[in-house]
């Protein structure tokens, strides 16, 4: 943080994009309760077009299904605040897209609970091309809604900055 009250999305954006520069790789998004911010921070960062793929706004439960192909068994019996949820918004958005690395935010924004779920919880998800390794994080955020959405968008790019860092399978002696 500079000190000036900015945030510091735009520099954990910008971290994720070097890192993905970097390898040559690039990354898609799938978001729910973000409704785009994700995607608004990535491109942010300068050189974004070369690494980011796009993205999937899908709000709506049918949407995470018939586009992303998040399993509609699973969507019936635990609703969309789930971590294996996130996972498969994760890993569809990367394969409808062509990235390598596809995040993902689905969770509990406000001002009501969903599904069971209390207002600001909330998981995001990870996943890599090649490897099938897919992570997924549980967050429980406060504040009112601009706060937990804020918050779902610095994790997301932490945790994908995070996985970036992490040696490769192959880069491991």
């Amino acid at each position: 943080m500079s000190g000036k009250g900015e945030p510091e999305e735009p520099a954990l954006a910008a971290q994720v994009m070097d890192l993905l520069g970097r390898r040559g790789q690039t990354v898609a998004v799938a978001e729910s309760l973000t409704g785009g911010l994700v995607a608004a921070e990535l491109t942010e960062a300068p050189g974004a077009s070369r690494m980011f793929r796009g993205s999937v706004t899908a709000y709506a439960t049918e949407i995470k299904r018939s586009v992303l192909g998040v399993d509609g068994a699973l969507l019936d019996e635990r609703g969309a605040v789930d971590a294996e949820v996130a996972r498969q918004l994760a890993t569809g958005v990367r394969d409808l897209l062509g990235a390598d690395w596809g995040a993902a935010t689905t969770g509990v924004a406000g001002p009501e609970p969903q599904d069971g779920n209390p207002v600001g919880t909330v998981h995001i998800a990870v996943s890599a091309a090649g490897t099938g390794k897919v992570v997924a994080q549980r967050l429980n955020l406060r504040g009112d809604r601009a706060a937990i959405r804020a918050g779902t968008v610095r994790a997301v790019l932490a945790l994908l900055r995070d996985e970036l860092i992490l040696p490769r399978v192959e880069d491991t002696p």
